[in-house]
C-alpha cells in the first residue's frame, strides 16, 4: 500500500486565489498550474498505530499525467509517470514495476491534480474548515476501486501545504510540502524512464 500511497500523492502542488474557498483553490489549481517542483516529507501510520514510516524526497510534475516522485531517504525509490505508463523503480531490489497510466491512476488522488477530466467526475468535494492553521477540502472518490476512503488537502494562503490520505485498510499517509515552485520550466527528459541493465521488469 505504500507504493499506492506514493503514486496517489505523486502530483501535489500549489493553488491560487488567497481569498477563495478551499474547493475554489483546488479548481483554480487545475486550471492554472501546469508544472510543479517541491520537496516533500511523508509519514505513513498503520491502523494499529505501530511506529510510523518516514520518508522524504523531491517531487516534480507536469500536467496532464506526467510526474517524477524521487524518494531519497531512508532508501532510494523512483515513481515516474510518462503520460502513458507509471514506472516504479526499486534500485536495491533491482526491480521495475510498470503499469498503464489509466489503470494506475484511475480514481486515485493523483487524478485530483494531474488529470484532465473535471474533478467532480471522479470525486465528491466538501470543505471541512480550518485545522492546524490550514484550510481543508475533502475529496471522496466515487470509484469503489480507488483503494482510498478519502483524501484531504490543506491550503495556506495561495499554496497547497499538506495532503492526508486514508486508504481502505485504515492506513493514513500525511504529506507536507516545502520549497514549492509553481510552473517552473522542466526538461522533458525528466519524465522519461529506461529500465537499467540487469533489472527485472514486472507488469504491462
Amino acid at each position: 500500500m505504500i507504493r499506492r500511497n506514493l503514486l496517489a500523492a505523486a502530483c501535489l502542488i500549489a493553488a491560487q486565489a488567497a481569498n477563495a474557498g478551499a474547493i475554489d483553490k483546488l479548481h483554480q489549481f487545475v486550471e492554472s498550474t501546469r508544472t510543479v517542483r517541491a520537496d516533500f516529507t511523508q509519514t505513513v501510520v498503520a491502523r494499529n498505530g505501530r511506529k510510523p514510516q518516514l520518508s522524504s524526497g523531491v517531487m516534480i510534475f507536469a500536467r496532464p499525467g506526467k510526474f517524477r516522485w524521487q524518494i531519497e531517504k531512508p532508501y532510494s525509490q523512483l515513481l515516474l509517470g510518462d503520460g502513458e505508463r507509471v514506472w516504479i523503480h526499486d534500485p536495491d531490489l533491482r526491480q521495475v514495476t510498470v503499469r498503464k497510466a489509466g489503470t494506475a491512476l484511475g480514481g486515485t488522488p493523483a487524478a485530483l491534480l494531474a488529470g484532465e477530466s473535471t474533478i467532480e467526475k471522479n470525486f465528491s468535494l466538501s470543505e471541512t474548515g480550518d485545522k492546524d492553521g490550514l484550510e481543508w477540502v475533502e475529496a471522496i472518490p466515487k470509484s469503489q476501486d480507488s483503494g482510498f476512503e478519502k483524501v484531504r488537502l490543506g491550503f495556506a494562503g495561495n499554496d497547497l501545504r499538506a495532503m492526508e490520505l486514508l486508504d481502505s485498510l485504515g492506513q493514513t499517509t500525511v504529506l507536507l510540502f516545502g520549497h514549492l515552485e509553481r510552473n517552473p520550466r522542466l526538461a522533458p527528459a525528466l519524465f522519461r524512464f529506461t529500465p537499467p541493465a540487469n533489472t527485472d521488469v514486472v507488469g504491462e
